[in-house]
């Protein structure tokens, strides 16, 4: 650096501290602007205290709202001058916009569905089998949390049905006028909520009407729900050829691990035509606008799913998931909200079947209704030796298992032998490759030690290579044997983690073999690891260290690439920080699967004789060396090149 640079390098540091100084405030400058801020803070507090009383003043006229009060417009005490104003905000549906939001109880052997006269939609589904993680009835949606109702234009007015009260229909003359409806078996109730429109100041058309049909089995998830709209021709708009349903709902939190629930809720959709089956991110705000015809559409969480259903198909629709940040991540979990067109037609009555299935996420119960709802269940559909292992290998033997009764602990341990005796030949194979190359390690050391320099480590490559093939090892044997057990264990890291079976059920020391097990408590948060100890994950990771250790043992260490052993150590102990929030029956397979590795390589070194082998490969060098078809092409095409073999 020369004289010229310095001094230009000082200037423009000059003209820098100059520049700052000259432009910073002064006392007298600082004080205005403190002033300034105070006065802006206290025109806030006034503008929020105005804010306020603006609100409180709200409330207290909507309390005085005659409206509010009044629960039937054919009341006497009702003046005309109200009845005008009703007509005139809800048109056809004036008489229908005031009421009781009584609740109906439909209850079969496995659900308890509450039917609100406002909106005449679910108003609360619980799943009477089951449990939240603190033992609290498991609550699909509820009505603070949840909308579902139709939209239209009726006299230029937009309509949601949700905002106005139904009436009740009894299909079963024996059960007219009771409000829970109970039924088990074999048996099924329907119950109908009728929108009516009005026929008068102060009656209802009985034939103008939107129907919801509810048709409720004993013993199903799954019921029948169906849109009629009857007589509506003079009340929906005549150029309406579409109503829109609308369904939201707020996926509530059941379990012990809110990360794991929200890392699986989405929406799912199955297309009618091709009958693939699709879903939206679960890691992020995601929307989709389906502009074909769709078959069903869910909202699924971890274990639990609430389904809607066309008896043929929707034209299309428009789903989308988020998180609302006011949201307390105590019982929520992620919002869905989706928008279906139905088709309508004025001059006819129109109808149009559907069904709701609200239930848990278990392969059996969905896959009996042959429209791919098992699809949810994240059993690897992206990968097919993965789903195929799990659904026509894993899924039916432990299914056969827990037919037995016994603890699934003891059912992972089973099935744990059980995949172990079949893999056996593999892992055999996997050994005996490895045995060779541990036996020839003292002459591929013998090699390296004449290839010191950086720039030979090709000739070393091609020496130790050339070894092998003399002694007629195969040093990727060893690694197919891997590469065909990879789909395996791919497969049980999804089966686990999705297996409602295994929800809340206890072995050991963990109290839920689908959640993770935490012998202790932290009082903080480890970034990676979490606030808690899973022992489960902390044995498998020892385990897994100790067969590392094993396997480089075993292999020759001086061919291995720079870092492999380090990495080789380093992925358990990211499995120890990636595992602590699984599954605690995912890490105890993990666990199982590595104390019958080290089982099964006592056993099989027990019958590998290392001398006799060392000998046979002696043996192989003395004989011809057979040319892979491979290898000559190779020579040919390089002698093709003018390449000097010597």
């Amino acid at each position: 650096m020369d004289r010229n640079t310095i001094v230009g390098l000082l200037l423009i540091f000059g003209i820098f501290v100059g520049w700052g100084v000259w432009m910073s405030p002064s006392k007298e400058e600082i004080e205005k602007q403190r002033l300034m801020q105070d006065s802006i803070m206290k025109v806030q507090v006034a503008t929020q205290d105005s804010l306020a009383r603006v609100a409180a003043a709200t409330r207290a006229s909507q309390a005085a709202d005659p409206v509010a009060q009044v629960t039937s417009l054919t009341d006497s005490t009702v003046n005309d001058t109200l009845r005008r104003e009703m007509k005139a905000r809800y048109g056809h549906f004036a008489l229908s916009s005031v009421g009781e939001p009584t609740i109906f109880t439909l209850e079969n052997d496995f659900l308890k569905i509450q039917l609100n006269q406002l909106g005449g939609r679910p108003w609360k589904v619980e799943l009477k089998n089951y449990k939240t993680h603190d033992t609290l009835p498991v609550v699909l949606f509820d009505s603070a949390s949840s909308a579902f109702g139709l939209e239209f234009f009726s006299m230029n007015k937009l309509i949601n049905t949700n905002n106005f009260y139904f009436k009740p229909f009894w299909y079963n003359q024996a059960s007219e006028g009771k409000k829970h409806l109970n039924v088990s078996g074999a048996d099924s109730v329907v119950f109908g909520m009728r929108l009516y429109a009005d026929a008068a100041d102060t009656a209802l058309n009985t034939a103008s009407y939107i129907e919801y049909r509810y048709t409720l089995h004993g013993d199903n998830y799954m019921m029948d729900f169906d849109v009629n709209m009857k007589g509506m021709s003079n009340v929906i708009d005549r150029n309406t050829t579409f109503v829109n349903l609308n369904w939201q709902a707020d996926l509530r939190s059941q379990e012990k691990s809110h990360e794991n629930e929200a890392r699986e809720a989405t929406v799912y959709y199955r297309f009618a035509k091709d009958k693939e089956v699709d879903y939206l991110s679960e890691t992020k705000d995601d929307k989709e606008n389906l502009s074909t015809s769709v078959k069903w559409i869910s909202y699924k969480a971890l274990f639990f799913t609430s389904v809607l259903m066309a008896d043929n198909q929707f034209e299309g629709a428009e789903v989308q998931v988020f998180t609302k940040p006011d949201k307390q991540p105590d019982r929520y979990l992620k919002s869905m909200a989706t928008v279906i067109p139905l088709p309508y037609q004025p001059n006819t009555d129109v109808s149009h079947g559907m069904k709701l299935y609200y239930g848990p996420n278990k392969y059996r119960t969905l896959r009996n209704y042959h429209i791919q709802l098992e699809r949810q269940i994240t059993l690897g559909w992206s990968f097919a030796p993965m789903w195929f292992i799990n659904v026509y290998a894993v899924i039916p033997v432990f299914d056969w298992l827990d037919s037995w009764g016994l603890s699934y602990g003891i059912i992972i341990l089973i099935l744990t032998i059980l995949l172990k005796i079949v893999l056996f030949p593999i892992a055999y194979w996997s050994y005996r490759a490895t045995a060779k190359m541990k036996v020839l390690k003292p002459e591929v050391e013998e090699v390296t030690k004449k290839f010191t320099k950086p720039e030979d480590a090709m000739k070393k490559q091609q020496a130790t290579m050339d070894l092998y093939r003399r002694a007629g090892v195969n040093p990727m044997a060893g690694c197919f044997p891997m590469l065909l057990q990879f789909p395996i264990l791919i497969a049980m890291f999804r089966f686990f983690p999705s297996s409602i079976e295994l929800r809340q059920q206890p072995f050991l020391w963990a109290h839920d073999l689908s959640s993770y097990d935490s012998i202790f408590n932290l009082p903080f948060n480890i970034p990676f690891y979490g606030d808690h100890v899973s022992l489960f994950t902390l044995l498998m990771t020892i385990s897994t260290i100790i067969y590392t250790k094993m396997n480089n043992d075993m292999m020759s260490s001086s061919n291995q690439l720079p870092g492999m052993k380090t990495m080789m150590y380093i992925m358990p102990v990211m499995f120890l920080g990636i595992f602590n929030n699984y599954a605690s029956g995912l890490s105890y397979y993990y666990l199982l699967a590595n104390l019958f590795t080290f089982a099964q390589m006592w056993f099989i070194r027990r019958t590998i004789n290392e001398e006799k082998l060392l000998q046979r490969l002696q043996e192989n060098k003395k004989k011809p060396a057979k040319k892979s078809g491979f290898q000559r092409r190779l020579e040919e095409m390089a002698k093709q090149q003018g390449y000097n073999k010597k």
